[in-house]
């Protein structure tokens, strides 16, 4: 039996602006309509209150899509830091406290940091994608890196300032937009679900 036919339109459950014009970039190549919860000022996503960075994405993709009946795909990503027991993790948002911007969550970062030899560090984002009458589907990448001792770059959002990558030399916020999205944790999840909706949609029963 042949599975139904996707609709052709994806919501990018976020508000986060630099979220969404890397997710943008990265899903280009689809033939798709592309929307953000801008469109849909009224739709509230689910607090981050799961213990996973899977938890918290597969709840919003369900969330969006069941308020707008749109294919939805979410993420929920952050920075695993081992020396501080895998902080900030999926606190990573909102690290310095509730409505904490970027530059106070790396604050708060780098004073955790200070005199700490041990600077390893990885990102990791799970994204989701939840369809009407199909089962939530995930995928994830990880991005390993070093935590550097001050920001550096202007790029990027988040922690991308002090979060160096050995193989490029440099932070992610001192790379363009392209070459970030071709190594980091989102880029890599963001392809895997890609290669997912191309066989997803190569299922599809042929147009009447």
């Amino acid at each position: 039996m042949s599975r139904p036919r996707l609709m052709r339109l994806l919501l990018i459950a976020s508000q986060n602006p630099g979220k969404i014009r890397e997710v943008r970039e990265l899903l280009a190549s689809l033939a798709w309509g592309i929307v953000s919860l801008e469109r849909f000022p009224d739709v509230k996503l689910p607090p981050e209150t799961g213990e996973t960075f899977a938890e918290n994405a597969v709840r919003k993709a369900i969330a969006a899509m069941e308020a707008t009946g749109l294919p939805s795909l979410a993420d929920d990503s952050g920075l695993v830091v081992p020396a501080l027991g895998g902080r900030p993790g999926v606190r990573s948002a909102r690290y310095a406290g509730e409505g904490a911007d970027d530059a106070a969550n790396v604050a708060k970062l780098l004073a955790e940091m200070r005199g700490v030899a041990d600077r390893r560090a990885y990102f990791v984002s799970v994204v989701a994608f939840a369809a009407p009458g199909e089962p939530v589907q995930t995928f994830e990448g990880r991005l390993e890196g070093v935590i550097t001792e001050e920001p550096r770059g202007t790029g990027g959002f988040g922690y991308d300032p002090v979060f160096y990558v050995p193989d490029l030399g440099k932070t992610l916020a001192e790379v363009p937009l392209e070459v970030k999205n071709a190594i980091s944790h989102r880029g890599q999840a963001l392809r895997a679900f890609v290669d997912y909706l191309k066989r997803r949609i190569a299922e599809e029963p042929p147009e009447a």
